[in-house]
């Protein structure tokens, strides 16, 4: 005859589960217990991380336009929220008449064939001048502006400043004499919503840059430092001037070597 067990006697199944505590899992245990870090070294992690990531893209964008010609800038990005588009047309430096880079040399950068992105002696005249009044001129180089004009944007004081100086040393030392003396005459601003000495050459003279006289060529670099108040059509007063200082100089940049990088 079976053992009759009392009532209530029967071991409940369900019971091990229901009383015994829920245990973290060991390796939630194991973050508990580890101490956390002191909030100045998380943030300090967060920037070295955040410095690493701006490395990393700014060496790859400047790597990417050596080959590839940049699709877009800020500064032209403005001219289309502005409404005034962005025309431009892309042509090589073997392609531009080489009137073109001499004038750009003559006007700009006289030294840019023999600097690695910074003409001191420039910035030093630049300064002397403009203790004495008159006319603002600045002594930045045709590297300087072309990393600007590529990567960066108009104004921003001395933090863009910065990043200038920045990205012209990784395009002096990435793309060479060449690359940034193409890259620059394709994103400089010609007119208002205009880029490029091709798209000024169209605008101004009816034909594209391959052929550009000294005269046109200077024309055109006249217009570089202040495109948007400066007329590239029948220029008048200081730009004329400016023009036909330019013209001359060309022959002077030609026969004395200032464009051998370029050749």
């Amino acid at each position: 005859m079976p053992d009759l067990k009392p009532l209530g006697e029967e071991p409940d199944p369900f019971a091990s589960r229901t009383e015994a505590p829920l245990r973290p899992s060991p390796r939630r245990m194991e973050r508990a217990a580890r101490p956390r870090k002191p909030l100045l070294r998380r943030i300090l992690f967060w920037i070295l991380k955040a410095v690493l990531a701006f490395l990393a893209v700014s060496i790859g964008m400047v790597a990417i336009y050596k080959f590839v010609p940049p699709p877009i800038t800020w500064t032209q990005i403005g001219d289309i929220i502005g409404g005034h588009g962005a025309t431009k047309r892309w042509m090589s430096l073997d392609r531009i008449d080489p009137n073109m880079p001499r004038a750009a040399i003559a006007a700009e950068d006289a030294r840019f064939c023999t600097h690695d992105g910074f003409d001191f002696t420039a910035i030093e005249q630049a300064y002397a001048r403009n203790q004495k009044g008159g006319r603002i001129r600045g002594g930045s180089t045709i590297s300087q502006q072309t990393a600007k004009n590529v990567f960066l944007f108009q104004g921003g004081g001395y933090a863009r400043k910065a990043l200038e100086a920045y990205f012209t040393v990784l395009i002096e030392n990435i793309w060479g004499k060449r690359r940034i003396m193409e890259v620059y005459l394709n994103v400089a601003e010609t007119g208002i919503g205009t880029y490029g000495v091709n798209a000024g050459a169209m605008r101004y003279f009816k034909h594209d840059a391959s052929r550009l006289s000294p005269r046109e060529a200077a024309q055109i670099a006249a217009v570089l430092p202040l495109p948007k108040k400066r007329a590239g059509i029948d220029p008048r007063g200081f730009t004329r001037r400016y023009g036909n200082a330019i013209s001359a100089r060309i022959g002077t940049v030609r026969g004395d070597g200032l464009d051998s990088c370029l050749r």
